[in-house]
């Protein structure tokens, strides 16, 4: 992949920074945007909060795991192609290696101790995700404007709480923005480093619609094939990542009697109790499936077919990101759709963030003091993520 402009990192600190928030970003892919922004926005300044939004608006918008298509995104921008591999493979390979590892047998965690570390680093969420849409509702919606539609986009998930309602919660900011706009606005700068070549995005594109093409063909001549296929259609059908993509894998590998009902809802379970991205759900599937490879050649097959396909179309939309941003309209936009990610974002710390994770006076008051830890005093998420844990183990062995 060529590549515009000059990175301004380099590939071991991508791999770094992200194989820290693929072991410590406990809650889902709405959570996983608030460690990035506390990592790369906040700690390190590798670029700004607009700049972030526009990413997250661009990753929403797009089918395939968002938060590892951020990450991507965020590695590509930092250290080039090669940070963006870096950025992919450190955030996935905790997750994938742990659930694994569950598929082969290596035991389960269990206890009162085991439990509370669980439930606290589920608590450390809730403070996480509070500080990000606080950030960045002071910084994307300073206005009245802003505001109302980052509201709105709340009321469109309480009606319609699903991925496509995320969808069209964006798509109401994006019209409102344009509507609400101001003719006066100055262009956006400093993310040529971001800009892929045309010729780029022109073959990931056709790369991604070649795999949806020709992997059913290719399904009945080898079971390797067909259980590429699987994963490729989840990966690619798929808006809002996360949990969504549950009733595809359902559909691509239950139903077919490849993986049982009860190892699939194991899977699920455990894939609940590690850090990372939920489509990591998808090495433990190829572990145990019986067609296929199965056991590690199997996972890595699974890994690999459901990933690709939102990374195609993420790179074959960059191209043409940076130039779109400089038309007014555009802009005008995005103002809308970054308020709304806002919205999205506020409405996920309700429900299924806080609702997942408090359970009662004791969890809240942990909440709080994380929350107050990571805004005023400023302690780093690992320390927050670590002291949630030992909070958690407080709570249930007390």
């Amino acid at each position: 992949m060529a590549q515009k402009g000059k990175p301004t990192g380099t590939v071991a600190e991508v791999f770094w920074t992200f194989l820290r928030l693929g072991c410590t970003s406990f809650g889902g892919p709405v959570v996983h945007l608030g460690y990035f922004r506390t990592e790369c926005v906040d700690r390190r300044g590798w670029l700004s909060d607009a700049e972030y939004a526009d990413l997250v608006a661009l990753c929403q918008v797009l089918p395939g795991p968002a938060s590892s298509q951020l990450g991507f995104a965020l590695g590509l921008r930092r250290a080039g192609p090669l940070g963006a591999l870096a950025a992919f493979v450190g955030f996935t390979l905790p997750s994938a290696l742990v659930l694994l590892g569950f598929a082969l047998g290596v035991g389960s965690l269990t206890g009162p101790v085991a439990v509370g570390a669980l439930h606290g680093l589920k608590i450390v969420a809730v403070a996480v995700v509070a500080q990000a849409v606080l950030g960045m509702a002071r910084t994307l919606c300073p206005d009245r404007q802003t505001a109302a539609i980052a509201v709105a986009a709340v009321i469109a998930l309480a009606a319609f709480p699903s991925g496509m309602g995320m969808i069209g919660a964006i798509g109401l900011g994006a019209i409102a923005g344009l509507v609400t706009g101001r003719a006066g606005e100055t262009a956006p700068t400093g993310t040529a480093s971001l800009s892929l070549h045309r010729w780029v995005g022109g073959a990931a594109l056709a790369l991604f619609a070649t795999g949806l093409i020709a992997l059913p063909l290719l399904a009945d001549r080898a079971e390797v094939w067909a259980v590429a296929d699987a994963y490729y259609r989840s990966g690619a059908l798929v808006f809002g990542g996360g949990h969504v993509v549950l009733p595809l894998l359902d559909a691509a590998v239950v139903q077919p009697g490849w993986v049982s009902d009860a190892d699939f809802l194991a899977g699920y379970g455990a894939a609940q109790a590690v850090p990372g991205p939920l489509f990591t759900l998808s090495a433990y599937l190829g572990a145990v499936s019986t067609a296929g490879p199965g056991g590690v050649a199997g996972a890595a097959l699974a890994l690999c077919a459901i990933f690709l396909p939102g990374f195609l179309i993420l790179i074959g939309v960059l191209p043409f990101w940076d130039r779109l941003r400089q038309v007014a309209q555009v802009r005008r936009a995005l103002r809308g759709i970054n308020a709304a990610v806002v919205g999205i974002l506020g409405a996920a710390l309700n429900d299924p963030v806080f609702t997942g994770s408090v359970g009662g006076m004791a969890d809240f008051a942990l909440a709080l003091a994380l929350f107050v830890a990571l805004t005023v005093w400023k302690c780093p998420a690992w320390l927050a993520v670590l002291a949630g844990a030992l909070g958690g183990i407080v709570l249930a062995v007390a």
